[in-house]
């Protein structure tokens, strides 16, 4: 198989029949690209350039920080992540991913609940002025939520993922 990929005509089955190929030496299709890197999450949000979302990204960093009890470390150049889960699916594929996070963006802060919000409708109902994404919760300011729900939603979402995968300080 190691080389049968070579003898292969170019065509639209290639890719499926490379993965195939793949799957059956056990290489993963794809590699996951968010990653732990070296940047100290201090210096990540001494260099967000907007002062209220840099102040509100100091104080996203302590709530997380409280109610995870993990140590943040830097995923990618701009996810700051609290603890870390491995995750396998059917299809081969594997990686290491943050238990949960943010990204103080732009435009709106990115919060990464998993396994996602589909089971948190009370509480978000108590969280105030967001949006949900497929992964994300967006908010714009943290002054207009409610940081007692945040909690609880990070808490019970930190809690469910345990559930499916181990869940381990970084």
């Amino acid at each position: 198989l190691a080389t049968a990929h070579r003898a292969l005509p170019p065509s639209p089955n290639r890719r499926t029949l490379l993965g195939l190929a793949r799957k059956i030496r056990g290489v993963a299709m794809y590699e996951t690209k968010t990653k732990v890197t070296s940047t100290t999450v201090a210096d990540f949000i001494a260099a967000v350039e907007d002062p209220v979302k840099r102040d509100e990204a100091t104080r996203l960093d302590a709530l997380f920080r409280r109610v995870t009890g993990f140590t943040p470390r830097m995923w990618g150049p701009s996810i700051i992540g609290y603890g870390r889960y491995h995750y396998r699916y059917a299809t081969g594929h594997e990686g290491d991913a943050a238990a949960t996070g943010f990204s103080p963006r732009k435009a709106e802060h990115s919060l990464y609940i998993m396994p996602g919000y589909a089971d948190y409708g009370a509480i978000l109902d108590r969280l105030g002025k967001h949006r949900l994404g497929k992964a994300c919760l967006y908010i714009k300011s943290i002054d207009r939520i409610d940081l007692t729900a945040l909690e609880e939603l990070i808490g019970t979402g930190l809690a469910d993922l345990a559930k499916i995968y181990p869940v381990f300080p970084d």
